[in-house]
């Protein structure tokens, strides 16, 4: 039987919702696909339900011929495995924390890696048993400070996770691309566009980590990638440092007046008024040592200042600086840090381990001191000399300053070298889509997952795991295919095969319109039919238009006279027919 318009759940709305930031959200909305619960939690109603199993099954499909098996677990887990694993206190403000009536400590779950592991841990106890791969598909949580773009960056999200579980490193690689070639595959089917990029594990921990990013400019994430073939996320993106310099022959550094500046800006301008080169080069903000302060607070509630020494022409990236300085969160020292340290004078700071001949003795401080790959022994600089209206000219690295050791935090502009030689990066804008990476043993070690090998020695297990964002992926593609007017779905994961739309002031269009139906689903189609007796043809027609099946058939004037119109939303085609072409139409 077709679903019929007249009795499904679904109200169709008029007008954006205002809180609506992007396409997706607007439409999955208006639509009748979702309904915002609060921030970045919705409900799925029955149209938005059809759409995720389509996607779902498709998963489950692929996963399938990869060899995993599915389990379910709950969401709701107890503290300790996530205490055993030192997430509990890692993940910080990022999980939704409660206590049941006992006083137990409960969580809802970010991820699983815990108790996937304890599960294979408590069922398996010999090599024989492995290589295993076994998945899920369940419900996510974590508390997004900035929860936004409907589904896109959600507090409750629906994801794909797999593990897989291996006693060898060579066992390890080979299940691992089993995953990644059926994300590939999964990928295609869905119809979308993705660019694997090499990341950074974060909390995760392990080796070998890529993440599948789809091109859009609406995402989220910044990715780089080179003519060569080099791609990655600027997260894992590492600098290709220079040679170190020799120090020998080099002037020594002079502090010279430079009354108001404390910009990067003024600083260029004053020092090519001032002290031009003897080359008779220009200063350039690149020729500038900047040193940020930020502050860095450990999951245990700990804060500690750190100073970092970065290119003038170069901001800090934040999210180079969360990966580089995780767990802590990371954010710009306040001015209550600088009140409680003197010796960090805003605007004119310099390395905080300078040596006293040149920074005086201001440039010694209990503060940790980073600086950026390019800050090789051998290099000279302009940058502050920790007193007000003062900078030092000609400091180098190794001779008069030294530091803590190096950190990768600034920001990654067009042009710089790939790390792997194959030529100069592009920046592009992404959505992250799905994560491969190989977690090792570190969740192994942690909870005591070990089997026996063939010379029957206990060893520890490694691991993979393998992550999609199921609800970010329909949102991706609603994204990426309406118009003016709708939605317009892939016919993968379109939540019926054909909208029929039967008009008429009598009786005759809906009779037809039946007739063909019966057809339709003799040929294996799930239809979506509007018999709304009393609603006008303009309102069916956006209905659906917005609701988005990719093919749509009028059943209207030209139905006692056996014609029918087909609309093809994607191609934007409108062809009227007798009811036998167009059934062979939609049938084949």
């Amino acid at each position: 039987m077709p679903t019929r318009l007249s009795t499904y759940f679904l109200r169709t709305l008029r007008e954006d919702p205002s809180d609506a930031e992007v396409a997706s959200h607007r439409l999955l909305v208006r639509a009748g696909y979702i309904r915002r619960q609060a921030p970045g939690i919705f409900a799925w109603l029955p149209l938005g339900l059809k759409v995720k199993e389509r996607i779902e099954r498709i998963i489950r499909e692929e996963m399938a011929a990869a060899g995993a098996f599915e389990v379910h677990f709950p969401a709701l887990l107890p503290r300790e495995p996530y205490e055993a694993s030192g997430r509990w206190e890692k993940y910080g403000d990022t999980i939704f924390r409660l206590k049941d009536r006992r006083g137990a400590d409960y969580l809802l779950a970010p991820t699983h890696e815990e108790m996937f592991t304890l599960l294979v841990k408590d069922l398996y106890s010999s090599y024989k048993d492995l290589p295993l791969q076994i998945f899920q598909i369940q419900d996510k949580y974590r508390d997004e400070a900035r929860p936004r773009a409907g589904l896109l960056r959600g507090r409750e999200f629906t994801m794909k996770d797999a593990y897989s579980f291996d006693y060898t490193d060579a066992g390890l690689d080979a299940s691992y691309q089993k995953q990644r070639d059926a994300y590939e595959r999964i990928f295609q089917r869905l119809g979308m566009d993705y660019v694997i990029v090499n990341a950074d594990n974060g909390l995760m921990g392990g080796a070998r980590s890529e993440e599948f990013l789809h091109p859009t400019p609406i995402g989220e994430d910044t990715f780089v990638q080179s003519a060569g073939g080099y791609a990655a996320n600027v997260e894992a993106f590492r600098t290709t440092a220079p040679a170190p310099l020799p120090v020998d022959g080099l002037p020594p550094a002079q502090v010279f007046d430079t009354p108001d500046t404390p910009t990067i800006a003024t600083l260029v301008a004053a020092a090519n008024r001032d002290h031009p080169r003897d080359d008779g080069r220009q200063w350039q903000a690149a020729d500038t040592l900047k040193n940020v302060v930020l502050a860095l607070t450990q999951p245990d509630g700990t804060r500690e200042l750190v100073v970092v020494g970065v290119p003038g022409d170069r901001e800090v990236d934040d999210k180079r600086a969360e990966v580089a300085f995780a767990p802590a969160e990371v954010e710009a020292a306040t001015e209550e840090d600088f009140r409680a340290h003197p010796e960090l004078v805003k605007g004119y700071i310099g390395p905080v381990r300078g040596q006293a001949a040149v920074l005086g003795e201001h440039g010694s401080s209990g503060i940790r001191y980073l600086v950026d790959p390019r800050v090789v022994d051998g290099t000279a600089w302009i940058t502050g000399a920790n007193e007000p209206g003062k900078h030092v000219f000609g400091l180098v690295a190794g001779r008069d300053f030294t530091a803590d050791g190096v950190v990768e935090v600034a920001e990654v502009k067009p042009g710089d070298p790939a790390p792997d030689g194959s030529g100069p990066v592009t920046l592009e804008r992404g959505m992250e889509i799905g994560h491969v990476f190989q977690l090792g043993r570190f969740f192994a070690e942690r909870l005591g997952l070990k089997v026996l090998d063939e010379n029957g020695k206990l060893v520890t297990v490694t691991m993979g795991s393998y992550g999609i964002g199921v609800t970010r992926i329909l949102a991706a593609i609603a994204e990426d295919n309406h118009d003016e007017k709708g939605l317009i779905w892939p016919e993968s994961v379109a939540p019926f095969d054909v909208h029929v739309v039967a008009t008429g002031k009598d009786d005759t269009a809906f009779t037809v319109a039946e007739q063909v139906i019966a057809r339709l689903e003799e040929a294996g189609l799930d239809v979506l039919y509007d018999d709304r007796p009393k609603v006008s043809p303009g309102v069916k027609f956006g209905d659906a238009e917005l609701i988005g099946v990719p093919r749509v058939l009028v059943v209207g004037r030209g139905a006692a006279d056996g014609q029918v119109e087909l609309w093809e939303r994607r191609s934007g085609s409108r062809e009227t027919m007798p009811v036998a072409d167009a059934v062979a139409a939609l049938s084949a």
